[in-house]
């Protein structure tokens, strides 16, 4: 079975009759949750599985956001809350090995919880490197303003998941910490020149280039392309992401129904594949939203099918893992300087 080059949300707990019929007729690639989609463990792990038996593939890639902090579409009473990214970046701040350690247990318990329901992507880690005057979207979110330092918190969150058997994606490629707008609801332009953002943004994300996969930002570098945004730049994303940062996996975008993206669901879903992402990511679970996005997307062949390919066979088994342990050591270590 082909499938096309497209991650699809969902509406509710459960599918309905139209969604079935929807995944059954289009094949998305994967499914992403949101707290709209979780009420009990039992309930999303049925919800999982749903998705993967009326797509007919048992290893579809199924997505959620769980970064801690703000960003956690787990949470209580069932899923416990883990600390933001900013709280790992302070720790190393004091110790670096501490802070990395937290971080990769962190990760690591994210990584049960969402093996504990047949979840298998995390979008996370964060590589963004924000500025004083960017908005707050990324705000404590990030690890820090250090590339260097972002980049190796990354890196042992990258570890902590992949030892729990999750695949990693990297956001938000070449870099959303300078954005001084939310893009869930207008477009930011960077007017920064491009060797600061080579010496600073990129480079965060380039010790990183050999993660499976990666989602873009939707935001104009106005030095790369002054008309559009890294999603939808040809430029960028070969000059930028493929080339500069070097990264050659699975690249998918931001979610297409943002308002940072200009013009019709069907118009921003060719703009995404025209400038080479690989995936179009779909987020809102409205169903003529889900219906246009599939109409404007390809079947996944060619590079795009063996990035894929490469991505999927990254994830590992998870190793051995006492949790209770796990979680008093990451309690005790974030303790030191409090919750961000």
């Amino acid at each position: 079975m082909v499938n096309r080059a497209f991650i699809t949300g969902v509406s509710g707990f459960e599918l309905t009759d139209a969604e079935r019929e929807f995944i059954r007729a289009e094949r998305p690639w994967g499914f992403i949750l949101f707290k709209r989609n979780v009420e009990t463990p039992d309930q999303v792990s049925a919800l999982v599985r749903e998705c993967r038996s009326v797509v007919g593939q048992p290893e579809a890639p199924v997505l959620i956001d769980q970064e801690g902090g703000r960003v956690q579409r787990l949470g209580p009473p069932h899923w416990p809350v883990y600390p933001a990214g900013a709280a790992f970046g302070a720790l190393y701040d004091r110790d670096s090995q501490l802070g990395l350690a937290a971080a990769r247990l962190g990760a690591r318990l994210i990584a049960a919880d969402l093996a504990d329901l047949g979840i298998t992507v995390d979008c996370l880690p964060l590589a963004d490197v924000p500025v004083e005057g960017a908005d707050a979207v990324i705000g404590n979110r990030a690890y820090g303003t250090d590339p260097a330092k972002v980049a190796a918190i990354a890196r042992a969150v990258t570890d902590g998941l992949e030892q729990g058997g999750i695949l990693p994606v990297l956001k938000h490629i070449p870099g959303h910490g300078r954005a001084t707008a939310d893009t869930h609801f207008r477009l930011p332009t960077v007017d920064t020149a491009r060797p600061e953002l080579e010496r600073t943004d990129f480079a965060a994300f380039r010790p990183l280039a050999d993660l499976p996969m990666a989602m873009t930002a939707h935001v104009v570098f106005s030095a790369l392309d002054p008309a559009q945004p890294a999603t939808t730049s040809a430029t960028i994303i070969e000059q930028v992401i493929r080339d500069g940062i070097g990264f050659q996996g699975l690249l998918m975008s931001d979610d297409v129904s943002m308002n940072a993206l200009s013009g019709s669901i069907a118009e921003r879903t060719r703009a995404i594949i025209s400038a080479g992402c690989d995936m179009v990511l779909h987020c809102n679970g409205k169903l003529d939203e889900m219906r246009e996005v599939a109409r404007e997307t390809p079947e996944l062949t060619g590079e795009a099918l063996e990035r894929a390919k490469r991505a999927l066979a990254a994830r590992k088994p998870p190793l051995p893992f006492d949790r209770l342990a796990a979680r008093a050591e990451l309690d005790a270590l974030i303790g030191q300087v409090g919750t961000a």
